[in-house]
C-alpha cells in the first residue's frame, strides 16, 4: 500500500463528513468516523473498497476521518444476511455442475464438474487480486470505464468495518464466479481442459469491467441511471453472450449435426433436474440477498424479491412445459429446465421492482425467449450443449430491458433514483438507458471473449484433438473410464416385447450419437482402404476347431501400432 497522497486534499487531522442517504427515514444526515486503512462505499447495488492511508514505517496507523456511504453502514443483522446469502449463492456452483454434467454424455461428466471447480479456484483468485478493484475501485485518477485501487482485499483486524468489508467481497465474489460458470456449459465436450483453466483465470476481466459500469460509483452506466438489482446484465447477460462467443469459436461437437438439429440425449436427466432444483434454491439468495441487508425497510424488499423470483419461475416453467408437451418426440426435459432458468434470469435485474403479476409476465417472456432461441441457434449450427447462450444471454437482455418497462421506485430505497418504467408513467428515459446498457454489455462480452479465446488458442489449443473428443475428456484428461451401460444386452434378454421396435431407434442414455456416427464413417473408410490394398488370395481349407483363426480386424491391429487408448461405449 502507498502513503496517503497529499494532492488528494485529505487532511490528517480529524474532520466530519456528512452525506444525505437514500434511506431517508433510517440514515438521514449521518456522519461516520473510521480509523483504518480501508474505505468501502456502496451505492444501491454495489460495493467499493479503496485505499486511503497506510501505516507509517514505525507501525503506527495514520488516523483519518473517511467518508463512508451511509448505505454501507451495516448492522450485524445486515452482515449476517449478506454472508448467509453468499453461502447459498455458492451452492449454485453445485447446481450448474449437476445441470451441465446431466446434459453432456457420460464420458465427459467428470470433466465438466472439474471445470466448475476451476471457476472458483482460478476465477476467484483473480477476482481477489484485481477483479474487485476493477469493478469498484475509486482511487485517483478516476475514469468511467475501470476502477482503480481496491486490489488484494485484506482489511486489518483493528478495522471496525472488517466484517463489512469481508461480507462485501464475499458477496461480489459469488457473483463473479457464477458468471464464469455460465460459460463452461457452452464449451462442454470439446474444450481442452488446460486451455479452459487459462480462460477461467482471465475471464474475470470480461466480467469485472461491465460490473463496474453498472454498479461501480465510477461507472458511466451507473451515472446515467441504469438499474440492475441482482445482475440480469452484469452476471447473466455477460455470461450468456460470452458463452455464445465461445460456442462459435470452438465450433460444433464432432457429428453434432450429421443427423439433423434435434437435441442430443441427456447423459443423466436426473442430474440435470437435480441441478435445476439446486439453482432454484440458490437463486432465492441471489435475488433476496441483493437488498444488501434486512434492517430498516430492506427486509420487506428482500421478502418481495423472493416472492417475485418464485412467481416468475412459475411463469417460465409454464412456458417450458408448453414447449415440452408439444414436442413430437416426447416431453423435452431441457426445454422444461431452461424455461424455468430463463425466467429466473429475466426477473433477476428487477426482482423487487415488480408487482407479482408483472413478475409473472417477465418470467413467461423470459421462458419463451429461451425456448425459441435454443433451436434457433441449432439451425445455424451454433452448438451449445446446455443452452447457456439462450438461457442467460437472450433472457438476460430481456431482463435488463424489462426494468425500463415495469419498474417501480421502491420508496424509501430509491433504487431507481425516482424513475419509473414506461408502463408506470415514467417516460422513455429509463427504458432508453436500460437498452443502452444491454447493448454495451453485449458488445463488450462478445468481442472480449472472442479476443481472449484467440489469445489463449495461440498458447494452448482450445479445441480437443479429434481422438480426444471421441474418446471423451474423462478418459483423456482425467484417466477415468466409464463402464458400459448395457442397454443392448437388456433389450436382447427381454426379447421379444412390444416396445422393441420403438426403442430400437432411441439412442442409449449417456451416448453421443454424433460421435458414434463419426466412428462408423471412420471404420468404413478404413475397411474400404483395406479392401483396396489387400491382395487376392486363394481360398483356404477349413482348419481344426481348436486352431487359431485370425480375422480381418486381428490382422489390422497387428499390422498397425496399437492406439494409446481403447475405444469405449
Amino acid at each position: 500500500m502507498s502513503k496517503l497522497p497529499k494532492q488528494q486534499g485529505i487532511q490528517q487531522q480529524k474532520s466530519t463528513i456528512y452525506r444525505r442517504s437514500p434511506h431517508r427515514d433510517a440514515f438521514e444526515n449521518r456522519a461516520y468516523k473510521i480509523t483504518s486503512i480501508n474505505i468501502l462505499c456502496r451505492r444501491s447495488n454495489s460495493l467499493n473498497i479503496m485505499e486511503l492511508a497506510n501505516s507509517e514505517k514505525n507501525d503506527t496507523n495514520v488516523t483519518v476521518d473517511r467518508y463512508v456511504s451511509s448505505l454501507y453502514n451495516l448492522t450485524q443483522e445486515d452482515s449476517n444476511w449478506i454472508v448467509t446469502s453468499s453461502f447459498m449463492i455458492f451452492t449454485m456452483q453445485t447446481g450448474f455442475g449437476m445441470l451441465e454434467s446431466g446434459c453432456v454424455s457420460l464420458k465427459n461428466e467428470v470433466n465438466i464438474m472439474m471445470k466448475n471447480v476451476v471457476d472458483i479456484v482460478l476465477g476467484g483468485l483473480t477476482y481477489w487480486i484485481f477483479g474487485f478493484g476493477f469493478s469498484f475501485g475509486l482511487c485517483k485518477p478516476n475514469n468511467p470505464l475501470i476502477g482503480i485501487g481496491g486490489i488484494l482485499v485484506d482489511p486489518p483486524i483493528d478495522d471496525e468495518y472488517m466484517g463489512s468489508i469481508c461480507a462485501a467481497f464475499l458477496f461480489q465474489l459469488s457473483f463473479a464466479t457464477t458468471s464464469t460458470t455460465i460459460v463452461s456449459g457452452a464449451m462442454a465436450e470439446r474444450c481442452n481442459f488446460k486451455a479452459y483453466c487459462l480462460f477461467s483465470f482471465l475471464n474475470t476481466i470480461v466480467y469485472c469491467m461491465p460490473a463496474g459500469w453498472v454498479w461501480g460509483d465510477h461507472g458511466f452506466l451507473n451515472r446515467m441511471g441504469v438499474v440492475d438489482i441482482a445482475g440480469s446484465g452484469p452476471v447473466h447477460l455477460v455470461g450468456g453472450v460470452s458463452a455464445l462467443a465461445c460456442a462459435i469459436m470452438l465450433g460444433p461437437r464432432i457429428g453434432r449435426y450429421d443427423n439433423g438439429i434435434d437435441p442430443l440425449p441427456l447423459g443423466c436427466p436426473v442430474n440435470a433436474i437435480m441441478g435445476l432444483f439446486v439453482l432454484w434454491w440458490g437463486w432465492l439468495a441471489f435475488n433476496s440477498g441483493s437488498t444488501y441487508g434486512v434492517t430498516g425497510d430492506r427486509w420487506q424488499y428482500a421478502a418481495r424479491a423472493a416472492v417475485s423470483t418464485m412467481i416468475a419461475s412459475m411463469g417460465g416453467g409454464l412456458i417450458g412445459l408448453g414447449f415440452s408437451l408439444t414436442n413430437p418426440n416426447g416431453i423435452d426435459i431441457l426445454s422444461q429446465i431452461n424455461g424455468v432458468l430463463g425466467a429466473l434470469v429475466a426477473v433477476t435485474g428487477g426482482c423487487f421492482l415488480y408487482r407479482n403479476w408483472e413478475a409473472m409476465i417477465v418470467g413467461m417472456v423470459g421462458g419463451f425467449i429461451t425456448c425459441i432461441t435454443m433451436p434457433a441457434l441449432d439451425r445455424i449450427h451454433i452448438d451449445d450443449p446446455v443452452g447457456a447462450a439462450a438461457t442467460h444471454g437472450a433472457s438476460g437482455i430481456w431482463g435488463v430491458i424489462a426494468i425500463g418497462l415495469f419498474a417501480d421506485n421502491p420508496y424509501p430505497l430509491d433504487t431507481t433514483s425516482g424513475r419509473k418504467g414506461l408502463f408506470k408513467g415514467g417516460g422513455w428515459y429509463l427504458l432508453g438507458v436500460q437498452s443502452l446498457s444491454a447493448l454495451c454489455l453485449s458488445i463488450w462480452s462478445f468481442f472480449s471473449s472472442i479476443i481472449l479465446l484467440w489469445i489463449i488458442d495461440k498458447i494452448i489449443p482450445i479445441r480437443m484433438a479429434v481422438y480426444e473428443e471421441v474418446l471423451g475428456a474423462d478418459l483423456v484428461e482425467h484417466r477415468i473410464r466409464h463402464s458400459k451401460i448395457g442397454v443392448s444386452r437388456a433389450m436382447s434378454a427381454l426379447r421379444p416385447f412390444t416396445m422393441e421396435e420403438v426403442l430400437r431407434n432411441v439412442p442409449p442414455v449417456g451416448m453421443n450419437p454424433g460421435h458414434d456416427s463419426y466412428i462408423t464413417q471412420h471404420q468404413k473408410k478404413k475397411l474400404a482402404n483395406f479392401s483396396k490394398s489387400r491382395k487376392p488370395q486363394l481360398p483356404k481349407k477349413l482348419v481344426a476347431r481348436n486352431s487359431q483363426i485370425r480375422t480381418i480386424a486381428d490382422s489390422t491391429i497387428t499390422a498397425e501400432a496399437k492406439p494409446q487408448f481403447a475405444w469405449i461405449d
